[in-house]
């Protein structure tokens, strides 16, 4: 998909999806050493455990801001649009990486995990699972909106559409039928490999969506619209 979407010289945003999925890329990465059960150990696991957090929440704030580079707020593609891209996306990792760090390494006591007392990390909560949320939900209220009025069309939103269903089918594995499918082969897998694989498959249809949204044949837009 990096090289596919090289080729489209013209399509808006080309930079900054392939900086999404440099960071999908670096997600899966550590993935594989933080819950892939890569023999590692605890110290080690926890550092890339740290990475990943960081990384999860970096690229989804990074697809949030994609949504946003077709109503060409800034020039996509320049240095500056790329800058405020990777900046505001590095301050989101190191954040989160750090206080993930610091809950499993207990630098200060102060973001301990939540299995000791008080018994809850409002911060890494916050950061991981609300925060990506967020960000999932404005990108695609950015992407319908643009769709939907300014382009007019309609099959887009099929791979949208298609993006969302297959990320929450991934989740409803990893959250919900992971305890059962590890109960069921006595700890030997559980829901992540499925998770993965569904993630996947809707940042693959994430970049169908966006594909589709850039091809040449689209009408040009009036002044103050996004895409060609």
């Amino acid at each position: 998909m990096l090289l596919l979407s090289e080729r489209k010289k013209a399509a808006v945003g080309r930079r900054e999806i392939q900086v999404f999925l440099i960071g999908y890329i670096i997600v899966e990465i550590c993935e594989i050493f933080s819950v892939g059960g890569f023999p590692l150990s605890s110290k080690v696991r926890i550092a890339f455990t740290g990475i990943h957090l960081g990384a999860i929440v970096a690229t989804l704030w990074i697809l949030m801001l994609n949504g946003i580079v077709g109503y060409q707020l800034l020039d996509d593609g320049t240095p500056l649009s790329i800058g405020a891209l990777f900046g505001s996306a590095a301050l989101l990792f190191v954040g989160t990486g750090y206080i993930a760090l610091d809950t499993g390494y207990s630098w200060t006591g102060h973001f301990d995990g939540s299995y000791t007392a008080p018994n809850q990390n409002i911060g890494l909560y916050v950061l991981y699972q609300l925060a990506p949320l967020v960000f999932l939900f404005i990108f695609f209220l950015l992407e319908t909106y643009l769709v939907l009025k300014v382009l007019g069309e309609r099959k887009p939103m099929l791979y949208l559409f298609a993006a969302a269903l297959l990320f929450a089918i991934g989740q409803i594995f990893q959250y919900v039928v992971s305890v059962h499918i590890c109960e069921g082969t006595k700890g030997k897998i559980d829901g992540s490999m499925f998770e993965t694989f569904f993630t996947l498959a809707s940042v693959v249809m994430i970049w169908v969506f966006w594909s589709s949204i850039t091809e040449d044949d689209w009408p040009m837009p009036v002044a103050g619209n996004a895409y060609t």
